[in-house]
C-alpha cells in the first residue's frame, strides 16, 4: 500500500533524474550481477510518460533538470559531437511538456548535458553547439569514477584515475566559466580530494557534487562504509569551504553505499530510508548550509531501492525539523539559483 505523502504542498524542483530508452538492451544484458543490469530490467524506458508519472505521484514537484546519461547522442557526425544530439532531443521532451496539455510543471526545465574536456581547449566548440541546440542547457557532466577494485563499479568503468587532475582536461575545463556554464561531478568518496584540488584551481566555476560523493560499502569497502564515513565528512568539509561548490543530497539509493534497503525483498519506508541516509545528508548540510545543498531523485536508477514518492517522503522526513525557508531551499530555491531555472 503507498505511504501518505509526506508535506504535499511542498514546492520540488528535481534537479537530478534521467531520461532513456534502452529496450533494445534487454536482450543482450548478462546475467544481473551488478546494479547497472537490474536497473535496465528494472526500467528498460523512462521517457517523458514515465516522468511525468513520477512528478504526478503525490508530491508538488514543480520542474525537474535533466541530468546526461549517455542518450540520444547523434548516429553519425563527429564522435565529439555525438553528444549535442542529446540536448537536442531533451529539449524537444521539455517542448512538448511546455505546451500545457500535461500540466503546468516544467519538465527539464533545465538540462546538463556531456562534453568531452579530454579534448582540452577544443571542446569549446561542442559546448557553444550545446548552448545553440537549447536555451535549456546549463552545464555539463563529466564523470570521473574510477577505483582500483573493478567490481565496485563493474561495467560502469569507464575513466583512469586521476582524471580531473589531467592537464588536458583542465584545459577543457577552463572552457566552461566564460560560456557560464556549470559543472556536475560524479566521483566515488575516495576520489574526493580530486574534486577539492580542481575546484580550489577554478574558483570562478560553479561545480555541482552528485550523490554527496557516492560513499562505498560494496565489492572491497563491504563492511567498511562506516569505518571511512570519518574520511568522507572531512572532505565534504573541505568542499564546503570552497564557495563555488554545492552538493546534491540523494544517489544513496544507488548500489554503490550498500545499504540494506537496496535490493531489498520488501521494500523499505521511507522511515528506514531517512534512518539509513541522514547521517550523510545531515553533514552535509550542516558544511554546506541549505543555500548550497538540494535534494535529488537521481530517477530512474534510485529504483533499485525504492520508488519516486517514498523517495521524497524519505527526505522530507529528514528535513522534518528544519524552518519553513529551510526547506524551501533544499527542495527548490537551491537547485533554481545553481540552475539558473526561470520558473
Amino acid at each position: 500500500m503507498p505511504e501518505p505523502i509526506l508535506d504535499p504542498d511542498l514546492p520540488i524542483i528535481d534537479p537530478h533524474h534521467h531520461l532513456w530508452d534502452r529496450t533494445s538492451l534487454l536482450s543482450q544484458l548478462p546475467p544481473p550481477t551488478h546494479g547497472f543490469e537490474q536497473i535496465i530490467r528494472r526500467v528498460p524506458r523512462y521517457l517523458l510518460d514515465e516522468l511525468l508519472a513520477d512528478m504526478n505521484s503525490g508530491h508538488n514537484v514543480v520542474a525537474t533538470v535533466y541530468m546526461e546519461c549517455g542518450s540520444f547522442y547523434r548516429p553519425d557526425g563527429p564522435a565529439e559531437m555525438k553528444p549535442v544530439g542529446e540536448i537536442e532531443a531533451v529539449n524537444g521532451l521539455a517542448a512538448i511538456a511546455d505546451c500545457g496539455i500535461y500540466g503546468t510543471a516544467k519538465p527539464c526545465a533545465g538540462i546538463v548535458g556531456h562534453a568531452d574536456l579530454t579534448r582540452g581547449a577544443a571542446a569549446r566548440e561542442v559546448l557553444e553547439a550545446q548552448i545553440a541546440a537549447s536555451h535549456r542547457f546549463r552545464g555539463i557532466r563529466h564523470s570521473a569514477s574510477h577505483d582500483p577494485d573493478s567490481e565496485v563499479l563493474g561495467p560502469l568503468v569507464r575513466q583512469p584515475a586521476g582524471l580531473y587532475r589531467d592537464r588536458t582536461f583542465r584545459e577543457g575545463f577552463a572552457q566552461l566559466a566564460p560560456l557560464g556554464l556549470s559543472f556536475d561531478a560524479w566521483m566515488l568518496e575516495p576520489q574526493l580530494p580530486d574534486l577539492i584540488d580542481l575546484a580550489g584551481a577554478f574558483p570562478d566555476t560553479p561545480i555541482i557534487l552528485d550523490h554527496v560523493g557516492t560513499p562505498l560499502g560494496i565489492a572491497s569497502y563491504a563492511g567498511r562504509r562506516e569505518e571511512r564515513f570519518g574520511i568522507w565528512r572531512d572532505n565534504i568539509g573541505k568542499l564546503a569551504a570552497l564557495p563555488n561548490v554545492s552538493v546534491k543530497l540523494g544517489g544513496l539509493a544507488m548500489v554503490f553505499p550498500g545499504f540494506a534497503s537496496c535490493l531489498s525483498e520488501t521494500p523499505a519506508p521511507s522511515s528506514q530510508l531517512a534512518d539509513e541516509w541522514r547521517p550523510y545528508l545531515e553533514t552535509c548540510i550542516e558544511a554546506f548550509g541549505v543555500d548550497r545543498c538540494m535534494f535529488e531523485s537521481n530517477f530512474p536508477v534510485d529504483i533499485l531501492t525504492c520508488d519516486y514518492a517514498t523517495l521524497w517522503n524519505a527526505f522530507k522526513a529528514v528535513a522534518r525539523g528544519y524552518s519553513a525557508d529551510e526547506k524551501t531551499a533544499l527542495f527548490s530555491g537551491t537547485a533554481a539559483k545553481v540552475y539558473r531555472l526561470e520558473l
